[in-house]
């Protein structure tokens, strides 16, 4: 392949900026000079051909602004849905994960606030591309200085055809001696282009930092670009790792250009431009090919014109369209979208399911000794009846061991847990608040997942305690020895001792026991009926008083052991009361100590992964 100079491509040399005063005319027309000598001289040779004379933009002139998008458009109902999940997720996001979206609210609403009639289009190339010369012929008129030194373009250069395009050219800080507007010529009166603003940007694989940060900086605010490649560098790691693959998402307002196709002999063009497609569709850039919507990808020559007037033609219809802009935005917001896709979407379905509600409010209750305390509630119910029915000679032999005396069986029914389970009891609470954190946060991004234990542990605090409390109001036993609940994490509430408040008897109660009184007096009856036979003092008959004896005694174990039938039931279902009593204190608690905190942050991921769906539902590159 030949290489060819830029002085072959019509390019010459230039110590001045364009627009300064070197060669200014008195007349007020623009002259930097050089140029204006190569169109005097071109004038010189053709007298018939006009000459096409370049006025300075009208930046005093009235900015014509118009609504920027319908009202039911997309657009504005993702910016909503982004600007409130960045509200939402503040406090659980750090700066620099919500900064991208925060960009983009920010550009939109200052891209929002300016002329909609206008669409902004950079041209962007490396060193030698001919950008500035496709600048130009697409302006009609020698704009942007070209030639053999390097950097030729060191500021951003702007051609706006219609007025009003001030506050554009203000937020891209064109500077005012660099702003014009084609004053004669075809190019100037093409209605197509009405409303068009060109602008020629510095060399992105500048040597000078400062005109890469410019072309980042413009980049990043125009409304479309043209990426202006040669044969030599169309495949430089340096524009696609940094500008094309990144900015796959913005293919709708991507203009890539393969210029200088007049280098190339034969076929040579065509097998450049499809290399070029290939490596397009590796970087992820969707072409617009047979009406589908994409990047577009065309050859031309600047310097001969082969090429031009359909990109001009196709630039025509672009701004005509009026919706550069907000493609543009769209894109930027699905970019963002995209970069927060990692903290807003989980795997699988997170959330506190009825089973892990169950189970915590089981492990609760296993700690707070719910199931211990029935029990004891129904040992205290069959030892109320069994003094309440039994005969009198087992109440007082029981009364006798309970008199204090070591190893009595009341002593012993009290003690019925192991002492070394009373170490586990804040063990099992903090187990419990474990597991249901860690099954809450199951599959949700990091930033939440973690928000979800800490109000779980959070809320955490003091809840054994707090159990304790609830256990001395439901009065479990244990409970009234301790204080009032003040000692923590030392067992349960059933496993200190205690008796829980004397159960309700039954209105049949009394009747057991004026038969078991009945029992005993015919016992005492009969006793003393055959002590006044032996003693001489009645009539002799043992019959009759031992048969009157007998039946006090066997009657009396007979209404006991029917009361202790009858009061099976009653007792039972009295222990099971008081165990769900004890275990839905300790639902209450856990549910508002933990439950509901963690709830509330679900709640809250819920509202922004639906902000997210909002956002991401209408996108236009398919993030």
């Amino acid at each position: 392949m030949t290489a060819v100079t830029d002085e072959d491509h019509g390019k010459g040399d230039s110590g001045e900026e364009p627009g300064g005063t070197k060669g200014g005319r008195a007349d007020g027309r623009w002259d930097d000079g050089l140029i204006a000598r190569r169109a005097a001289a071109a004038a010189a040779r053709d007298a018939d051909e006009p000459v096409p004379v370049l006025a300075p933009a009208d930046d005093d002139a009235e900015p014509q602004v118009e609504a920027y998008a319908p009202a039911d458009g997309p657009l504005p109902t993702r910016l909503d849905a982004l600007r409130e999940l960045v509200g939402l997720s503040r406090a659980r996001l750090d700066r620099d994960t919500l900064a991208e979206a925060g960009r983009v609210l920010d550009e939109a609403a200052a891209r929002q606030r300016l002329s909609s009639r206008h669409t902004v289009i950079a041209v962007a190339g490396a060193t030698g591309s001919g950008k500035s010369t496709l600048f130009n012929a697409l302006a009609g008129a020698p704009i942007s200085d070209t030639g053999l030194r390097r950097p030729t373009t060191s500021q951003p250069i702007a051609c706006s055809w219609t007025d009003g395009a001030a506050g554009l050219l203000d937020r891209l800080a064109v500077p005012g001696r660099l702003r014009r507007r084609p004053h004669s010529g075809p190019a100037a009166f093409d209605e197509a282009l009405q409303g068009l603003v060109l602008v020629d940007l510095p060399d992105h694989d500048s040597a000078a930092t400062e005109h890469r940060d410019q072309v980042d900086r413009v980049l990043a605010l125009v409304d479309a670009v043209i990426w202006v490649v040669d044969p030599e560098k169309y495949a430089d790691a340096a524009l696609h790792e940094r500008y094309l693959r990144p900015l796959a998402g913005h293919a709708e307002v991507t203009f890539v250009v393969l210029n200088q196709t007049d280098r190339l002999p034969g076929e040579a063009a065509d097998l450049v431009l499809d290399d070029l497609r290939r490596l397009l569709d590796e970087d992820g850039i969707a072409l617009g090919e047979h009406g589908e919507p994409g990047a577009t990808v065309m050859s031309l020559s600047a310097l001969t014109g082969d090429g031009v007037p359909e990109l001009r033609e196709m630039i025509g219809r672009f701004v005509s369209d009026r919706t550069a802009a907000t493609r543009r935005l769209s894109a930027d917001v699905d970019a963002a979208a995209a970069r927060l896709r990692r903290v807003y979407v989980a795997e699988g379905r997170p959330g506190l399911g009825e089973r892990a509600r169950e189970e915590f409010t089981d492990r609760l209750a296993e700690a707070v000794g719910a199931a211990a305390a029935g029990q004891a509630a129904e040992r205290e119910w069959r030892r109320n009846a069994s003094r309440a029915c039994g005969t009198p000679w087992l109440r007082l032999w029981r009364w006798y061991e309970n008199r204090g005396l070591p190893g009595s069986l009341d002593r012993m029914g009290q003690a019925l847990t192991p002492p070394e389970e009373e170490l586990t009891a804040r063990q099992r609470v903090e187990q419990a608040v474990r597991i249901v954190a860690d099954d809450a946060a199951d599959g949700l991004p990091g930033p939440w997942a973690q928000a979800v234990r800490e109000a779980a542990f959070t809320g955490a605090q003091g809840l054994p305690e707090a159990l304790d409390e609830l256990a001395v109001k439901a009065g479990a036993p244990g409970a009234a020895k301790r204080g009032g609940g003040t000692q923590t994490g030392k067992g349960t509430v059933a496993q200190l001792g205690g008796r829980p408040p004397k159960p309700p008897r039954p209105k049949w109660w009394p009747a057991a026991v004026l038969a078991q009184a009945s029992m005993t007096l015919l016992q005492i009856f009969g006793g003393l009926w055959l002590v006044g036979q032996i003693i001489g003092v009645l009539e002799p008959g043992l019959v009759t008083p031992a048969l009157i004896m007998l039946g006090g005694v066997v009657g009396g174990p007979l209404v006991e052991w029917a009361c202790a039938a009858a009061i099976r039931g009653p007792a039972r279902r009295y222990g099971q009361d008081a165990e769900r009593r004890l275990r839905e204190a300790a639902a209450g608690c856990g549910r508002a100590r933990v439950l509901d905190p963690v709830a509330a942050e679900l709640v809250r991921y819920r509202e922004v992964r639906e902000r997210y769906v909002t956002v991401t539902e209408f996108s236009t590159t398919g993030r």
